[in-house]
């Protein structure tokens, strides 16, 4: 038993090792040709630079951070604090490169069909997602490793939980920044190019094209990566925060009963990787562009990961809890772990269905375009609440079996520690246990999108676009699933750390009180269920202001280089100047919205305790919700519009084409800022307040 944080940290290696591995394949794969290159490279500076620059001024707030943690909590926090944050910026980055070099691969490959270009899009996207998985899990052991089993630390789990709050905080910036610099570029670029100008998507003459190109990898690649990374960390730190503070154990008094309860979430992540890894090599692309051959294609490496992790984890269960007279029925933890992966499925299953062209809702917003973007807008925001209905009742029917697994389990409480509460914790590890396998299915979505762009760009065959369109159509459905599971993690790993959250402030002499009769925990609940809004609103706007910049500065080239919106041989826009545009405003804007989540918690929760603990609450609701209804309302904006594309409607250049344009421009900060960033809210304020529980009832 005492060996599985050992066995978990050399799959993580061999997911490192994998990620090489397909990192040399996609290296070996041509580029194409001279203008191709000259593509990939242009997206490739824009990406680091970004990358750079935010990872620079993120630092800041870094240092800040490492210096509280140090003085008060204690110093070896601020250092796991830090290792979390540089893993998580270091997984971005290496995913981010690779997406880039993936991209006009893909565009090559597809000269040759699907059955081609697919494997070259997912081995890109491979590479970050076990890059992201394999850096979490590794950085996490050995962390525990030595802080726990080495070392001993007398505070040694409260030491383990601040390398969740490093990576939380490089998500949180890198969500917000990347979502911001990737929609002001992708608007502008749409509303000018396709709307007023006439022109098609990716166009060589519009200046923001590249600025567009260079988004989808800071945004939907180095910020989805560090996003998964943080959750798929706190999915495994949850449980064993509960435990530990449940129990109260210390690093050099852990029973076995203790023992297999923190073993237990670290055995699940480590056959997860292993079925992650066999997975990734069961996706092979056929010859077909339809989108549910493609997808079928795409999944098979996904479905078969859950299927052996479900085998794995009721064999793990009985293997821990099996012979403890504390634990009645172990098949009961096993079942909370497959409930919360079938939950996770479900809710990306529900994701595809409102936003993939092959459903009713995409093609009644596509409809509605006959009349304009007024209805188009407001048929999308009602497919994004109706959705929220179903995500919802999926959430709670995963909870209730969670918690029903749990107490099936447990002989009775051990410590503090409810079997129902465990189970709940243990069911956001079984959503996340195949990390891997999935954020390499989210990551191939940019590639293929960039991938079309390049072939737009470089004024390639019609015939390689189809397939390059094919992919990405693809894309924003398998970024909705992926989205479903990261949101869903995110309300049961919140639900866990709160529960932790409570039994610290105990633990420091403290007690928690969650009556809503009280004032002040009124107040907090109310707070709480305001901040998601004001948290979306600040981003949205933040995308307005950005996106308001890059159009003025459309318009302006169009007006200004004589031929260029004609297409005159030899004048070409200048890039270089919306690339900066779209990094200066992201860094800019991203500040407020990502310190807010970590001053509020804090500042409340030195004034009032139980205000803090009504503030999550109300926070972990309404935070929920919205994040659903943005990210599949964008979702569903995009399809239709690229459903009316495909020459539904009137096709390319008409009036509804116009509409659907306006209302994927009105779904983009919905999807890609807003909606992804929130499910880090949620974790980052409720992290925030167990690392400092101790200090807040000081």
């Amino acid at each position: 038993m005492s060996s599985i944080p050992y066995l978990a940290l050399v799959s993580a290696l061999a997911a490192l090792a994998l990620a090489g591995f397909f990192y040399t394949k996609v290296k070996a794969a041509s580029p194409g040709d001279e203008r191709m290159v000259f593509l990939m490279t242009e997206i490739q500076k824009g990406a680091k630079a970004f990358l750079k620059a935010e990872y620079t001024w993120v630092s800041v707030f870094v240092v800040a951070m490492m210096v509280l943690l140090f003085f008060v909590i204690t110093p070896a926090a601020s250092v796991t604090y830090f290792i979390g944050a540089f893993l998580s910026a270091l997984a971005g980055y290496v995913g981010m490169t690779v997406a880039t070099m993936a991209n006009a691969r893909t565009t090559e490959a597809a000269k040759s069909g699907p059955a081609a270009a697919l494997p070259v899009a997912f081995r890109g996207g491979a590479v970050m997602g076990f890059s992201v998985a394999g850096l979490a899990l590794l950085g996490l052991m050995a962390v525990y490793i030595y802080y726990v089993i080495i070392n001993e630390h007398s505070e040694a789990f409260e030491v383990v939980t601040a390398y969740g709050l490093g990576a939380s905080s490089i998500a949180l910036f890198s969500r917000v920044g990347g979502g911001i610099y990737t929609k002001a570029a992708d608007v502008g670029a749409d509303l000018v190019g396709k709307v007023e100008a006439g022109i098609p998507e990716d166009d060589p003459r519009n200046p923001a094209t590249i600025a567009d190109n260079v988004g989808d990898n800071v945004g939907d690649v180095a910020g989805m990566g560090a996003d998964l990374f943080e959750s798929y960390a706190g999915s495994i730190i949850a449980p064993i925060s509960l435990v530990a503070f449940a129990i109260g154990l210390s690093a050099d008094d852990i029973g076995d009963d203790a023992l297999s309860l923190l073993m237990f979430p670290m055995a699940i992540a480590f056959v997860g990787m292993i079925a992650s890894i066999i997975g990734s090599f069961l996706v092979k692309g056929g010859d077909s562009t339809d989108s549910k051959a493609l997808s079928r294609a795409l999944h098979m490496g996904t479905n078969v990961a859950m299927g052996i992790t479900m085998v794995a984890t009721v064999g793990i269960a009985f293997w821990l809890f099996g012979d403890s007279d504390n634990f009645e029925n172990p098949i009961g933890l096993a079942m909370s772990v497959i409930g919360g992966l079938i939950v996770g499925w479900a809710l990306g299953k529900t994701a595809e269905y409102y936003t993939s062209d092959h459903f009713a809702p995409v093609k009644k917003i596509a409809q509605q375009t006959d009349t304009g973007p007024a209805t188009t807008i407001l048929a999308g925001i009602s497919a994004g609440m109706v959705s929220v209905a179903s995500s919802v009742i999926l959430i709670l029917v995963g909870v209730g079996v969670a918690y029903w697994g749990g107490e099936y389990a447990f002989a009775g409480n051990i410590g503090q520690l409810e079997g129902g509460i465990y189970g709940i914790a243990v069911a956001a590890i079984g959503m996340l246990a195949t990390t891997g396998v999935v954020v390499s299915v989210d990551a191939y979505g940019p590639i293929a999108d960039n991938a079309g762009g390049i072939a737009e760009m470089a004024d390639l065959d019609p015939s390689v676009r189809e397939v390059t369109d094919a992919l990405d159509s693809l894309g924003n459905t398998t970024a909705a699933v992926a989205k479903g599971f990261a949101v869903g993690s995110a309300a049961l790993t919140a639900l866990a750390l709160f529960k932790s959250f409570e039994f610290a402030v105990r633990e420091a002499g403290g007690e928690l009180n969650l009556n809503i009769g009280e004032v002040d925990v009124f107040v907090g609940l109310f707070l709480g269920a305001g901040l998601p809004f004001l948290f979306a609103a600040l981003t949205i706007d933040a995308v307005g202001r950005a996106a308001y910049e890059m159009i003025e500065e459309v318009r302006r080239q169009f007006r200004e280089i004589p031929g260029l919106r004609e297409g005159k041989e030899g004048v070409i826009p200048d890039s270089a100047r919306c690339v900066e545009i779209s990094t200066a405003a992201s860094l800019k804007e991203m500040i407020i919205p990502g310190a807010l989540a970590v001053i509020v918690p804090l500042v409340v929760g030195f004034i009032n305790v139980d205000a803090l603990g009504g503030l999550l609450a109300g926070a972990l609701v309404t935070g929920f919700a919205l994040a659903i209804f943005m990210a599949n309302a964008g979702g569903a904006w995009d399809n239709a519009k690229k459903y009316i594309e495909a020459g539904a409607h009137g096709g390319k250049g008409s009036d509804n084409h116009k509409a659907a344009v306006v209302g994927d421009t009105v779904g983009d900060p919905f999807k890609d800022t807003s909606g992804p960033a929130m499910n880090i809210l949620l974790k980052v304020m409720t992290i925030v307040s167990l690392v400092f529980a101790s200090a807040f009832v000081g």
